[in-house]
């Protein structure tokens, strides 16, 4: 039997450390992912041919999200860890079965979808557009189902290097998306042959951008490779099903898989909403989503990253207090960059929409839209930053069948809210206040109110997340964000260009919230300035 490696959790400044390792990844990946999204937009604009994009690639990221994102890998890293403990060579035969699993099933589906794909435009995806336009989304997501096989593996790769306490390379491979989709629309779109109708915007084919999916897919596979090299790793293609450990992560993944698919049904239902309404209300809100996932990457997938290998390590030697310690950190870390991020998102949404996008194809009603979306979208960024974070600490103790019961709870109430706020809220026939705003807020309210039962949920089986701590620094953190309102509203009265608007803003707002934080002994704020130095010191 191969001697295990040593398995160690990280304590907080370690997870700080390995953070900032993610975050400068999710940073990279945020900064091209707004590159991509406003080279695209100018080069299509908000209209039926990027609204036939966004609806086709719900299929194929569902399909990599169930089989082979977040499922197997929030599944997979807390038994491979038990196993690695225990025994190298088992561990590596688990992965092999895994990854090996995993391409089939995504295959399966991804060539079960292709032969199925315009049932599913003309009944889900898009009730409710011409049958011209049902043609090309069935088109484009033909074209990406080659996506999730490679995604399979690629996916499990990222699992594996986090497992071994690895970030850099995943955190590279998150903007390979990003990559793929520029190549496609600046290479790839304008060299495909003109088509006739929506397909065609300008010089530029939307089915590029298909194109270039496949290729993100490829190159977020084989910037992972090298990482394999320090691992020792014996990775081959390995049907075990009858492995006790890859049932452990089966029987971990099937809640897991039925809860994301429940999130990734409020995306489905965005795109039949939308479909009755006027043309480019599912780019706005796409791109909307696109910027607000900017600020939670930054703020709770890196965080949430680096924590999740150590929770799971720490759960699995029953160290619960130690687990409590580091999960109370990164709740109290995610939430005092949450409230500003809100707050400025909400009143810097419309300059910095300007800034990034308007130019091209691009217009300022597809601005105005998208800051309209991205106001509502933005209230639920504190619902959002924690969801990351207590996702994961249930599924480090191989509990995923309590968010997925709270999770398809919060899905009906989703669908429910949407059906009632797209009456109440903006005008048909408007796209720059348009009803699809009621869409973003019925996801954020419920996003809070599920953050809250997991909360509620996991303080019932941990005892104590110091939620007294939490109350006493409360006011501090509201006068903290009161003052940010206050100066960057004063400063929007003043200032005249959209990037004077979003640079001076952004500037004076944070630097009044971290002052007065220091002012007001927020522990957080008074951390900062010696957490940087502590970090380049070591």
């Amino acid at each position: 039997m191969a001697q295990p490696a040593p398995v160690s959790a990280l304590s907080n400044r370690q997870i700080l450390r390995a953070a900032l390792v993610v975050l400068l990844g999710f940073v990279a990946s945020g900064v091209l992912g707004v590159l991509r999204t406003a080279i695209i937009a100018a080069r299509f604009g908000a209209g039926d041919a990027l609204d036939a994009f966004f609806r086709a690639q719900q299929l194929p990221e569902m399909i990599f999200v169930l089989v082979a994102g977040g499922a197997l890998g929030s599944s997979f890293i807390p038994v491979y860890a038990r196993a690695r403990a225990q025994d190298e060579t088992g561990a590596w035969r688990l992965a092999s079965a895994a990854m090996t699993l995993s391409a089939l099933a995504a295959g399966a589906l991804g060539a079960l979808v292709f032969l199925l794909a315009p049932l599913i435009t003309g009944h889900i995806l898009a009730p409710q557009v011409t049958p011209e336009l049902q043609a090309l989304t069935s088109d484009l997501m033909r074209a990406m189902m080659l996506t999730p096989l490679v995604f399979s593996i690629s996916g499990l790769l990222m699992g594996l290097l986090h497992a071994h306490q690895r970030f850099l390379l995943p955190s590279l491979a998150i903007s390979m998306n990003s990559i793929g989709l520029i190549i496609g629309a600046l290479l790839i779109a304008p060299a495909l042959p003109p088509v006739p109708g929506a397909a065609q915007v300008g010089d530029a084919n939307v089915h590029g951008l298909a194109w270039g999916a496949v290729l993100s897919a490829l190159l977020h596979l084989l910037v992972q490779l090298p990482g394999l090299r320090g691992l020792g790793a014996q990775l081959r293609p390995l049907a075990d099903w009858s492995s006790p450990a890859l049932r452990d992560v089966l029987r971990l993944m099937g809640p897991r898989v039925l809860g994301l698919a429940v999130a990734r049904v409020n995306f489905l239902v965005n795109a039949a909403f939308t479909s009755a309404m006027i043309a480019g209300s599912l780019t706005a809100l796409s791109t909307a989503f696109t910027l607000l996932f900017f600020a939670l990457g930054v703020i709770g997938q890196s965080l949430g990253s680096a924590l999740f290998p150590t929770l799971s390590t720490l759960a699995a030697g029953g160290d619960m207090d130690g687990f409590r310690d580091r999960l109370v950190s990164a709740l109290r870390g995610a939430l005092f960059l949450a409230f500003p991020a809100m707050l400025l998102l909400i009143l810097l949404g419309e300059p910095l929409v300007k800034t990034l996008f308007e130019r091209g194809q691009w217009s300022a009603e597809s601005s105005a839209a998208t800051a309209w979306a991205l106001a509502f979208y933005a209230s639920g960024m504190a619902g959002f930053v924690l969801l990351e974070l207590l996702s994961r600490a249930f599924y480090a103790l191989e509990d995923s069948r309590t968010p997925v019961l709270v999770g398809v709870a919060t899905m009906l109430a989703n669908i429910l809210l949407s059906l009632i706020f797209i009456r109440l809220i903006g005008e048909p026939g408007n796209l720059a206040r348009g009803p699809f705003a009621g869409l973003a807020l019925a996801n954020a309210l419920a996003t809070n109110v599920e953050a809250l039962v997991l909360w509620w949920l996991l303080r019932r089986r941990l005892g104590n997340l110091d939620e007294a701590g939490f109350l006493r620094s409360a006011p501090a953190l509201l006068l903290a964000c009161a003052g940010l309102g206050i100066a960057v509203g004063l400063w929007l009265g003043q200032a005249q260009s959209p990037l004077t608007q979003l640079l001076g803003g952004g500037g004076i707002g944070l630097a009044v919230f971290l002052g007065l934080g220091m002012l007001l002994r927020l522990e957080e704020a008074r951390a900062l300035p010696r957490l940087l130095p502590a970090r380049l010191r070591d």
